[in-house]
């Protein structure tokens, strides 16, 4: 599965999400592009105020920070 990861340069919080990102089961059959968000004007609008969000590819469903392990989980199905 193909998910966007919107994050930004010096993000404390996408730090945060990354390591949550990676405690997820199905961590090892994601493909995630992380996708800095300050490369356009469009998802700086979009997207500067609620980063990190992560966005799956499949069905444009969004979660945004805060978010848990089990949060995620749930997410992916």
């Amino acid at each position: 599965m193909k998910i966007y990861f919107y994050t930004g340069p010096h993000c404390s919080l996408c730090d945060l999400a990354d390591v949550e990102i990676a405690r997820t089961s199905m961590f090892s059959s994601l493909t995630i592009e992380k996708v800095n968000i300050r490369q356009s004007t469009e998802l700086y609008h979009l997207y500067g105020a609620r980063i990190p969000v992560l966005k799956r590819d499949d069905n444009n469903q969004e979660i945004g920070w805060p978010f848990t392990t089990a949060d995620l989980e749930e997410f992916l199905q």
